[in-house]
């Protein structure tokens, strides 16, 4: 996929970017060509992804529609969850998701992570603080990738979900 300055992309789990310019720029006495990334959440940051590397390229995404966003939320409650009860396994599976960003994989962690949490609550306990990190950062993904393209505040994200349903 080729993308150009000003396009409006996801980079891996940084979230929302705007490719601010694509230029030669030279660290370690190498010269290679450069997509630079500003965040859309932290203006001061600045990512530098090489043309040529595949590795990091796949983790460039265009950003979904208003109309996928919708189609995303529709297909919620039909998604299943996918609780994995060995911690090490589950960790491995939720970093990759994570890591990944795909967003109806996302989706079900979001989901199953808020189901176990209802679940250990109903027991008196707390949701364990890896899965309540994981949560929170798939929730932050996805919801800011929502705010940016519905041109709504990080906080209208979940009364529009819930809305939608």
């Amino acid at each position: 996929m080729s993308f150009k300055v000003n396009d409006t992309i996801l980079y891996g789990a940084q979230g929302v970017c705007k490719i601010a310019e694509i230029s030669e720029r030279k660290f370690s006495d190498k010269s290679m060509e450069y997509y630079v990334l500003k965040p859309v959440q932290d203006e001061k940051a600045t990512l530098f992804v090489p043309v040529n590397n595949e590795k990091l390229l796949d983790k460039m995404r265009r950003v979904l529609t208003a109309a996928e966003i919708c189609e995303l939320v529709k297909v919620l409650p039909d998604e299943n969850t996918m609780w994995i009860e060995n911690e090490t396994q589950r960790k491995e599976k939720y970093k990759e998701i994570l890591t990944n960003g795909d967003r109806v994989e996302l989706v079900r962690l979001i989901k199953t992570l808020h189901q176990r949490q209802i679940d250990q609550k109903d027991k008196g306990k707390k949701l364990h603080i890896s899965d309540d990190r994981f949560m929170k950062e798939a929730i932050r993904m996805l919801h800011a990738e929502f705010a940016h393209v519905l041109d709504i505040q990080f906080e209208q994200v979940l009364p529009f979900i819930l809305q939608e349903f």
